[in-house]
């Protein structure tokens, strides 16, 4: 009683099961209920709120693991993208064996024909990290998922 559980429809049990007519279905969208009416639910969640779980996903509890430390019991999180860059390398040529310099001052050409390498394998120049990739992608970060009605037995 009281834990969510994912529910592939968008009835409750008991409305699809007549044997299940006992029972008290409620869904996990963040309303009130009534201590009253489900007492024991209300031991569970003692603000008398169910957690919204509407398009969420549940992770579970770090309780002292240290992979998700400081967080309480039914807290919330907004969502994260780890900072990362993503750069190009690429090589300026700069000494006199070179004919033309390849410099090009910030665009987006890349033009390494002048970086000769050595006999000793080094090559003739010195890598910079002016260019990178374009940014893509959508408005969050989430893994493949399905979606399900999480809802919680009442009583």
């Amino acid at each position: 009683m009281g834990s969510p559980f994912p529910w592939p429809h968008s009835k409750m049990p008991n409305e699809l099961f007549p044997s299940m007519a006992g029972m008290v279905f409620l869904k996990s969208n963040g309303a009130s209920f009534s201590g009253t009416l489900y007492p024991k639910l209300a031991l569970i969640y003692p603000g008398l709120v169910l957690p919204d779980l509407r398009g969420e996903f549940i992770r579970g509890w770090d309780d002292g693991r240290g992979v998700d430390s400081g967080r309480e019991l039914l807290s919330s999180q907004q969502h994260l993208f780890a900072s990362h860059a993503h750069n190009v390398p690429a090589w300026d040529a700069w000494d006199s064996s070179v004919l033309t310099p390849n410099d090009k001052g910030g665009d987006r050409l890349l033009s390494t024909d002048n970086a000769v390498s050595t006999s000793t394998g080094t090559v003739n120049g010195m890598l910079n990290s002016k260019y990178s990739t374009t940014t893509t992608g959508s408005s969050e970060t989430r893994p493949r998922n399905i979606a399900f009605n999480y809802i919680v037995r009442a009583a």
